[in-house]
């Protein structure tokens, strides 16, 4: 198929323009997750996603707009479950995640009429992205990333170094409650490119895709936004023409991504 006629539909214009904007927001945000040993928090995230997809759909209200703040209240309830009842992070992912598949599957049971539309929230479709939500994605995904612009050195200081960062001054509570935002954002944006089952592995693979090769924190924000770019361009395409679920294709680009360059890597090792 050709380009043009590829580029004809409206629908691939809309799936390219929503996907490339979410996938440079995970690109960005998921390099900062990986550096900070916070990678788990896009899968929690992800399920308790779940649950307020379905809560949206069961009271006929666009899930996005019920997803977006439960999901930041989940994230910032994690963070204060790790310093107020003394649980690990890992274990206050457990607890939230556990909520939320919880409430996404009551809620599935009580009603009839939407788990079509829930099993597509589940494994994604970006094909089928609405006007509105394209707006939404862009709007989102912009003022998540000029967010991060704004606050990179703050941020990179704490990816690498925390208590060197609170010691110089920064107000690591504070980043960390903007870095929770971040990603609820993130998270339910990717829920429509992915779906929520492979939302972590979009925060991800390009992030420790780009680690391989890149020897600084810019160069690696961007090979990761190259690789996120690279693979969701290739998935539409690729699932436009073969009748493929463009989410899994999306994941699966990413990990044929990371073989490339972790050989790539392995080689620039050798002659270093």
């Amino acid at each position: 198929m050709e380009i043009l006629q590829f580029l004809q539909y409206a629908f691939i214009q809309r799936a390219l323009v929503a996907g490339c904007f979410i996938a440079l927001l995970c690109a960005t945000l998921g390099v900062l997750l990986v550096l900070r040993r916070l990678s788990l928090i896009g899968d929690g995230l992800a399920h308790v996603t779940f649950g307020t997809a379905a809560l949206g759909l069961f009271l006929k209200v666009q899930p996005i707009f019920v997803s977006v703040p439960l999901v930041v209240l989940s994230s910032l309830a994690i963070l204060k479950l790790t310093e107020k009842a003394r649980i690990h992070g890992d274990a206050a992912i457990g607890m939230v995640s556990a909520l939320g598949i919880s409430v996404g599957v009551l809620l599935a049971s009580l009603a009839t009429g939407f788990n079509v539309d829930l099993f597509s929230y589940l494994f994604g479709n970006i094909l089928a992205v609405t006007p509105t939500e394209v707006a939404i994605s862009i709007a989102l995904a912009v003022a998540v990333i000029m967010v991060i612009i704004g606050l990179h050195r703050p941020l990179l200081s704490i990816s690498f170094d925390e208590e060197f960062a609170k010691a110089s001054g920064i107000n690591t509570k504070a980043i960390n409650n903007i870095v929770a935002v971040l990603a609820s954002v993130t998270v339910v944006l990717a829920m429509r490119l992915v779906g929520i089952m492979l939302t972590s592995a979009l925060l991800i693979l390009p992030a420790v895709s780009a680690i391989q090769v890149a020897r600084s924190f810019k160069n690696t924000m961007f090979v990761a936004a190259c690789v996120a770019l690279l693979s969701v361009l290739l998935g539409v395409f690729l699932s436009f023409t073969f009748n493929l679920p463009t989410g899994a294709l999306i994941v699966l680009l990413n990990l044929g991504l990371f073989g490339i360059l972790f050989i790539v890597g392995k080689q620039i090792h050798r002659t270093h």
